[in-house]
């Protein structure tokens, strides 16, 4: 374990080292990330003006408050996501093609470790602090509410920080798998397309997709397939309490069951899809 934290952080040292090398290009990665988060809240925050329950629903208690520390979690997961993953799923057909995945089966270190993080893009970073302050600012508001206040305790806080782990081992997993498909189809340049329109359910409340045959086949198979659905909504609903006023009902326990046992999961079968994608290639030299 001490030699994998080690590699890991000569890993982040270098890649910090390679962003702060062109610092006017890290500086407008960091402006162009916080500029798209802050149209991103605009975007929102003119649909609330038509109303409190515009957006969401009547009745799911994600009225403005509570949806933007949903949509603060979002900006913290896909920070994490994009900072530590992203580079090196995409890299990682690159590696394929260029027979450079072969000296990376050579090391004595485990190839899935060591090809999911020697690049990191800091500048991604910007969107985590900016997800951080409006998760807190927000959170702040309704603690401050006249009419049924939000009370927070350091469990809380503590479990959606865990939450949120866990739901970056889900994205991570989702990631990889679609990364080892580059062994058979080569140069799999549409990763980041398919990885966008995955991630896209993941970005809204769970609730606008209980509705009609689509909305419930949809929300079937992004919490049980491709679980991304619970990814933010777990770790959003401990902190903003959207349903605080009925009190809740027992589905949320669920949830965070649903949470835990899809991380787990998917962990296990990217871990399995790696390993079968690393069985079927052949180097540069065969």
């Amino acid at each position: 374990m001490k030699t994998y934290i080690q590699v890991f952080l000569t890993f982040a040292r270098n890649s910090l080292v390679r962003d702060l090398s062109f610092r006017t290009n890290f500086l407008l990665q960091c402006v162009t990330s916080i500029s798209w988060a802050i149209m991103n809240w605009a975007f929102f925050k003119i649909i609330f003006a038509q109303g409190k329950n515009i957006a969401i629903g009547k009745g799911t208690g994600w009225t403005e408050n509570e949806f933007f520390i949903f949509l603060g979690t979002v900006w913290i997961i896909n920070a994490i996501v994009q900072t530590f993953f992203m580079p090196n799923a995409q890299e990682f057909s690159e590696l394929i093609r260029t027979g450079n995945l072969d000296f990376a089966l050579l090391k004595p270190i485990d190839t899935q470790f060591l090809v999911s993080f020697p690049r990191m893009n800091w500048a991604s970073l910007a969107n985590f602090f900016l997800g951080v302050v409006v998760v807190a600012f927000y959170a702040n508001v309704l603690t401050h509410e006249a009419v049924n206040p939000l009370s927070l305790s350091v469990l809380q806080v503590f479990l959606y920080v865990v939450f949120i782990g866990a739901g970056v081992v889900i994205m991570y997993s989702v990631m990889i798998s679609l990364a080892a498909t580059s062994v058979w189809l080569g140069r799999n340049q549409n990763l980041y397309m398919i990885w966008f329109y995955l991630t896209n359910f993941y970005r809204y409340p769970m609730e606008i997709y209980q509705r009609g045959v689509i909305g419930w086949g949809l929300w079937g198979f992004f919490s049980f397939v491709v679980p991304v659905l619970v990814v933010a909504n777990v770790p959003a609903r401990t902190l903003a309490q959207p349903l605080r006023e009925s009190g809740g009902n027992r589905w949320e326990n669920w949830l965070i069951l649903l949470l835990f046992t899809m991380a787990l999961v998917s962990l296990l079968v990217s871990r399995r899809v790696f390993r079968w994608a690393l069985s079927s290639y052949r180097s540069a030299s065969s």
